[in-house]
């Protein structure tokens, strides 16, 4: 007879097994949903959206630890809601778990307030009307009872998280810088407004405006106005897609914008931003060929399913879903994108000379206005623009072309075409012009970023990044208000250094940008001129980017016209060959 399953059991000492008290387990439950300020922001924001509010500001004071406020003109609470809805699943949002297959809210399982009301202390100011409105005050533990008053409010919802994780130190001991913090919760802010354009978002940091999304049209337009400066926003795509039980919108930015890393590639279902792997994949493969190897686009993917198609329960931050058919969604968004990027490249390689002219303001920087009545965009013949976007000003082009036709020394020049798709050909005066693109256009810009202030625009995420030698502290301390000129906002943060702000345009990776400023150390008294010479680098066009004619030919007479025809680097930026050489060289005499 064969022996019995025999079960080990260890050796646990009689009473070691205890049920944990109810405000403990609650607590530790908390740290789950509320790990950071950041959740505070992404829980009280849900409910604010839930709502139905149309205009929403977010507050944070020392990175959300000391205060996090969510301010909406939403719906509101009663009295009698106000005293259920911080207590763990309180919820208006479902009543049972057939519900979670046709919910369209944002949050559901009515632990967000019971999660923040565990680790910090909570308040709500709410009215259902513009008249009666109710202050519910509970904190963490048994420190302070629940309480309520009459209060003032119009229309709505005012939730304030104060003094995050006082009651846990050990877990306040593991939440980063004051400044790293408040980047997180900025962008967690960013996410629910590129999610739902329609609604007006603010942010406040330690009583200073931050941002400022108004009420937007299009999810591209969001997009735009929450990523992007003046100058890129032109180059902005939005397709429709569609499948068996869902629809999808993704907007896209065309080959002049891309990106060292994905940082903005994004992915939303049904309002929340989630990590899914197969459809940001989606987003690149639908793109392939459109940009340059090494560098990734920039866009989002909104996907509007069937709640009945998706679960949406399974991570407590709601950071993922579950998708019944994940090929199909993403099919459909990589070949809406391949199709979409087809019919451009067919209508740009129809388009006559005068169509697909793409005058350009050789500044790159973008000092116009895009959309002002002297700019226009039309795509070139396709070719991946490795540089970025760039604007040529027409009234630059109009103007050098005039000049160089009244030239008595060269009389009028030919564009003569390019050759290896680095050299730009003029026939001028007797002579052919052999112009080297990329220096003609890096000593163009070089000279434009030193004649003027440079734009600069503000990290909706800052750089955080410590210096490995004293060499390198001193240098930041020393020249940091230098540095600030220059468009480069740094600052003390801690022990390390904290980047809030860069050229407008900038997209070199973090590691990159850190090594750049770092090197200008070794510039000593010539940091404008190194700098300038970075920027111009990274700014002008590459060998092998295509310039349609016009513009060619407008980028070799500024370079002509130059007083120094040398790069930054010394390089000379062109020779020329007489037609008498040219003659001799072939014997032609």
């Amino acid at each position: 007879m064969e022996n019995a399953a025999v079960t080990t059991v260890p050796n646990v000492a009689s009473g070691s097994i205890q049920i944990l008290p109810p405000e403990e387990a609650r607590r530790i439950a908390a740290g789950e949903v509320i790990d950071r300020p950041a959740a505070l922001i992404r829980e009280f924001l849900d409910n604010a959206i839930d709502s139905g509010a149309t205009d929403i500001e977010v507050s944070i004071e020392e990175g959300g630890v000391k205060k996090v406020e969510v301010a909406d003109d939403g719906s509101g609470m009663n009295r009698d809601d106000l005293q259920l809805c911080w207590l763990a699943h309180a919820t208006s949002k479902i009543r049972s778990l057939d519900d979670l297959s046709t919910s369209q809210t944002l949050g559901f399982r009515g632990e967000a307030l019971a999660a923040a009301a565990a680790v910090a202390q909570l308040e709500i100011v709410s009215s259902i009307n513009n008249n009666e409105a109710w202050r519910f005050i509970v904190g963490p533990g048994e420190s302070r009872p629940p309480y309520m008053e009459p209060a003032n409010r119009t229309r709505g919802s005012t939730v304030r998280a104060f003094n995050l994780y006082d009651t846990i130190p050990a877990r306040k001991r593991f939440l980063k810088r004051e400044g790293s913090e408040a980047a997180l919760c900025r962008q967690i802010f960013i996410e629910k407004a590129l999610a739902f354009p329609e609604i007006t978002f603010r942010f406040t940091q330690d009583g200073r405006p931050k941002i400022f999304l108004p009420a937007a049209a299009s999810k591209k337009e969001r997009f735009a106005a929450a990523l992007l400066d003046n100058s890129e926003k032109i180059f902005l795509h939005q397709i429709h897609v569609s499948g068996n039980g869902f629809t999808a919108e993704v907007v896209i930015g065309g080959p002049e914008l891309f990106r060292a890393d994905r940082r903005m590639l994004y992915v939303f279902a049904n309002g929340r931003r989630i990590q899914d792997y197969s459809l940001m994949t989606a987003l690149e493969y639908g793109t392939q060929g459109w940009f340059p190897n090494g560098v990734h686009p920039l866009g989002a993917v909104y996907v509007d399913i069937d709640p009945a198609l998706a679960d949406f329960n399974i991570h407590p931050a709601k950071r993922e879903a579950r998708f019944q058919d994940p090929g199909a969604l993403h099919h459909a968004i990589s070949a809406g994108l391949r199709d979409f990027c087809r019919r451009l490249n067919l209508k740009a390689g129809t388009q006559t000379e005068t169509e697909h002219r793409m005058p350009l303001a050789l500044e790159a920087l973008g000092n116009g206005v895009p959309g002002d009545d002297s700019f226009e965009y039309q795509r070139p013949a396709f070719a991946p623009n490795r540089g970025g976007s760039m604007l040529y000003d027409i009234a630059s082009i109009a103007a050098a072309s005039h000049a160089a036709e009244e030239s008595p020394i060269y009389g009028e020049p030919r564009f003569a075409g390019r050759v290896f798709e680095v050299f730009l050909l003029i026939e001028w005066g007797g002579k052919l012009f052999i112009i080297d693109q990329h220096a003609a256009h890096e000593r163009i810009l070089y000279n434009r970023f030193l004649a003027a202030p440079i734009p600069q625009q503000e990290l909706l995420i800052p750089i955080f990044f410590n210096t490995e030698t004293a060499e390198d502290a001193n240098f930041l301390a020393v020249k940091k208000d230098e540095l600030a000129k220059l468009a480069i906002v740094i600052e003390k943060d801690g022990d390390g250094w904290r980047i809030d702000a860069l050229p407008e345009g900038w997209q070199l990776s973090d590691t990159d940008t850190v090594r750049e400023i770092l090197a200008l150390r070794d510039a000593r008294e010539n940091i404008a001129e190194r700098w300038a010479a970075t920027l111009c680098c990274h700014r002008a066009v590459r060998d092998g980017d295509y310039l349609d004619d016009a513009t060619a030919f407008a980028l070799a007479q500024e370079a002509l016209a130059l007083p120094d025809p040398h790069c930054p680097h010394g390089r000379p930026i062109w020779t020329e060959i007489s037609r008498e050489a040219l003659y001799r060289a072939v014997r032609r005499t």
